[in-house]
């Protein structure tokens, strides 16, 4: 549907916020929807003055049958719609979805890496992957032995190539008859999470595979660069920045590389090579 039909339609709630210097809209056409998808935005968003936006979600809701829990739910980007469903939690994942690598893409300050990220003291472990790689499950590991949550998500890096924190809550896929997903507060597993902007002391790339044996190997810093480039979300639209902020990250830290079993092998890794 043209953007322009979009905004002619009555619109019962929305919001203006910034995240990382992005400004994003977000409008439904039933009251008390934005509160089930204000959860949803980007950590640390914060409510904008300003009428512009970079772009504009939208939900709304199509009638099929006479009760509202058969109503379709369409979500839009601008004009594009992005998602049709029955289901209001799969419409809300795919506006978070799209929100979230739209800033992630955008932001004008910041290089998005997809990546898990904890603390152990002062030195921040970087976990690149995309989805379905197991970042999550040893995020979750390394919170649970006592390190400090950053992301399951993004490393989020500025130009010095120090990471900031993007704390959502964890992710954690539940494998029964079909895999669910299902949302977890980091305290939940007995966490906390970090704040402070920290340099990159290890990066740990890995793919889960049932039964393996953790066995890395550690990469050169052209190596780790690729590797780090190749899950970086701008990598096309700004590779200028994304290259000063990943050049000092491959410069200090160690990168090792390997296929992983049970998450406990890799952590006792982390914590022998870091000295705890």
């Amino acid at each position: 549907m043209p953007i322009g039909e979009l905004d002619r339609l009555a619109w019962a709630e929305g919001i203006i916020f910034n995240s990382y210097g992005v400004r994003v809209g977000v409008r439904v056409d039933r009251a008390g929807v934005l509160d089930q998808i204000e959860p949803f935005l980007p950590p640390g968003w914060k409510p904008s003055r300003s009428t512009r936006v970079d772009r504009m979600y939208s939900m709304i809701h199509e009638r099929k049958g006479n009760s509202k829990d058969t109503d379709f739910k369409l979500v839009y980007a601008d004009g594009d719609r992005i998602i049709k469903t029955l289901k209001a939690s799969q419409a809300i994942d795919a506006l978070e979805s799209g929100v979230q690598l739209f800033v992630a893409e955008t932001a004008p300050h910041r290089v998005f890496v997809h990546a898990g990220v904890v603390a152990l003291g002062d030195k921040a472990i970087v976990i690149p992957g995309k989805s379905f790689s197991g970042k999550t499950s040893l995020v979750a590991a390394l919170v649970k032995a006592g390190a400090v949550y950053y992301s399951d998500e993004y490393a989020v890096l500025d130009e010095r190539g120090l990471v900031h924190n993007y704390p959502r809550r964890l992710a954690i896929r539940k494998k029964t008859r079909v895999t669910r997903t299902k949302r977890f507060a980091v305290e939940a597993l007995g966490g906390r999470k970090g704040t402070k902007p920290l340099p990159v002391a290890m990066v740990i790339v890995s793919k889960y595979r049932e039964g393996a044996r953790w066995r890395p190997r550690q990469l050169s810093d052209g190596e780790a660069a690729l590797e780090l480039m190749a899950n970086t979300v701008s990598a096309r639209r700004r590779p200028e920045a994304m290259l000063e902020a990943i050049r000092p990250v491959v410069s200090h830290a160690t990168v090792f590389k390997g296929t992983r079993g049970e998450a406990g092998q890799v952590v006792d890794f982390i914590f022998r090579k870091l000295g705890l």
